[in-house]
């Protein structure tokens, strides 16, 4: 099977060479403003690089279109005609519905579409990670190539019955998961300090949340907002985690005890009640990754971001075990702390105590929610640049150990997943 990619940018050459190392043809394409970059990056790994879109269309049998949502439709308008009868189309976007929808406009109906969605960034080799693979328009040969393509190059296949329920997950596995950490770094910089530095955030759960927004803002913007503002499901959700984070918020500083923890538990008692099959993560593990200097004294934390979350998924009537069949690494973490949270009694109940009475964290905590609304409204309006130039600031704020963040949270997650 000649396969051929449109888009060799961090996934695109990611998948290129995971296909070649499994020994098919491969070839693809990028912008020529690119190609010095692309060459360089694929010495060795016998990908071919051509010229455009169309020849890559014209030579393969499986075409994968590996660029950014807002852009999808333009790129395939300029490549659909070269594309082989009964070849098999797929797309690497992380919004199913834009992709689906501009491939029906496009692509003839003898053409296959069976796309796909790694869940995992391009730190990460594709061996063991989960894929979610869609069926859209097929016959049984081309979807079992495309099954048998991903089982060869390692990854664990999750098949998912349409591109709706992809959607749906990836609004909270994702485009939730990033607005909750993203709105912790907002919240940080506009504090003016550094975390690591704040005997507030020097425990456990507080070096996951750390490593973990760090991790993200060491990525790029783009990917990010596609996510938010693109996938039709996401805007719902991220508007319910704001209500969530503000109502809590107001019961806090009301210092409304009774109705806060009423409900905080009927949150904990839907989300985390026996029948789950938990994470369990390592106590020591988490501690071990501090970017601290280990000599500040940690203090309470109220943790709002996290019983934000699980309010919300309460009222989104979210289980978000189930959705661990598309997890993404920060995704896990996410429900992991919050999990570690919620299931130790002392640590919810210090938690509590500190959000209601702890006026030493209040400021942070109205950071937060500044922060959490910020996003919320970007989002809403659907505001691409917005988006991007807010996140590209906190980037700038944490420059300095974004890549220390980003090598640190990859251990925590290999160490984290082992237990």
């Amino acid at each position: 099977m000649n396969i051929g990619i449109i888009g060799l940018g961090d996934m695109g050459r990611l998948y290129a060479k995971a296909f070649a190392k499994a020994g098919y043809r491969v070839c693809g394409c990028d912008l020529p403003q690119n190609r010095q970059r692309v060459e360089e990056d694929l010495v060795g790994h016998q990908v071919e690089i051509l010229g455009d879109g169309t020849a890559v269309a014209a030579k393969s049998d499986l075409l994968i279109y590996s660029v950014e949502a807002e852009y999808l439709e333009q790129v395939v308008a300029q490549s659909y005609l070269a594309v082989r009868p009964n070849a098999i189309v797929a797309g690497q976007t992380s919004v199913k519905s834009i992709e689906i929808a501009i491939f029906e406009k496009y692509l003839p109906t003898g053409i296959n579409i069976v796309t796909f969605h790694a869940m995992h960034g391009p730190g990460f080799e594709p061996k063991g990670q989960k894929l979610i693979l869609i069926r859209h328009r097929s016959d049984d040969e081309s979807y079992q190539r495309m099954f048998d393509l991903f089982n060869k190059v390692g990854t664990d296949i999750v098949e998912l019955p349409d591109y709706h329920q992809h959607d749906q997950i990836v609004a909270d596995t994702q485009a939730v998961t990033h607005v909750g950490f993203e709105s912790m770094g907002t919240a940080w910089k506009s504090a003016g300090f550094f975390p690591w530095d704040n005997a507030s955030y020097n425990g456990g759960i507080d070096n996951v949340k750390i490593l973990t927004t760090l991790r993200i803002f060491s990525y790029k913007a783009h990917v990010y907002a596609g996510l938010a503002i693109l996938n039709p499901y996401a805007r719902q959700q991220v508007k319910r985690y704001a209500i969530s984070e503000s109502e809590l918020f107001k019961l806090m500083i009301m210092e409304e005890e009774q109705a806060f923890r009423e409900r905080i538990y009927k949150a904990r008692d839907f989300v985390f009640h026996e029948s789950r099959k938990l994470i369990m993560f390592n106590d020591q593990v988490m501690k071990d990754f501090s970017l601290g200097d280990g000599g500040i004294h940690p203090k309470p934390n109220s943790h709002l971001s996290i019983l934000s979350m699980v309010d919300a998924w309460y009222h989104l009537g979210v289980n978000p075990y189930d959705n661990l069949i598309a997890q993404t690494p920060p995704f896990r973490l996410r429900l992991g702390i919050a999990e570690y949270l919620f299931k130790n009694e002392q640590l919810l109940e210090e938690s509590i105590e500190t959000a209601l009475y702890d006026k030493t964290i209040r400021g942070d905590d109205l950071e937060f929610h500044s922060a959490v609304r910020e996003w919320s409204s970007i989002i809403g309006y659907g505001d691409m640049e917005g988006y991007k130039k807010h996140f590209n600031d906190v980037q700038t704020f944490f420059a300095a150990r974004l890549d220390e963040g980003k090598k640190q949270s990859a251990e925590l997650i290999r160490r984290l997943m082992m237990d």
